[in-house]
């Protein structure tokens, strides 16, 4: 079974056992989070959409730590101008492992 959720503004397909990295989340290491944004509910040939969001489904997960994505870096130069400017962003994401998929 998996479901499609959406959580920080993008949307993940995920199911039961997965790991993935999603927009921070205050949450301790070790606690459950229920994220209750499904869009989408399928185990293997049925899927049901919601309109917009499925009713009564919800995703639990554990948040394995926190941290920062590697960083990106963003030059601007205006040619023949004498301009240039750097600047570096590192994005904090929460790990969190997919326990269960109610739908």
């Amino acid at each position: 079974m998996y479901a499609v959720i959406k959580t920080g503004g993008k949307q993940y397909k995920v199911a039961a056992g997965e790991k993935l990295k999603i927009e921070q989340i205050p949450a301790d290491i070790g606690s459950e989070i229920t994220l209750d944004q499904v869009l989408a509910v399928g185990a293997g040939e049925t899927i049901t959409f919601g309109t917009p969001l499925v009713q009564g489904a919800k995703v639990l997960a554990t948040v394995v730590a926190h941290g920062r994505h590697d960083k990106v870096k963003i030059f601007k130069m205006r040619r023949r101008k004498h301009y240039q400017k750097r600047q570096g962003h590192r994005q904090n994401y929460t790990e969190v492992q997919i326990v269960s998929v109610n739908g």
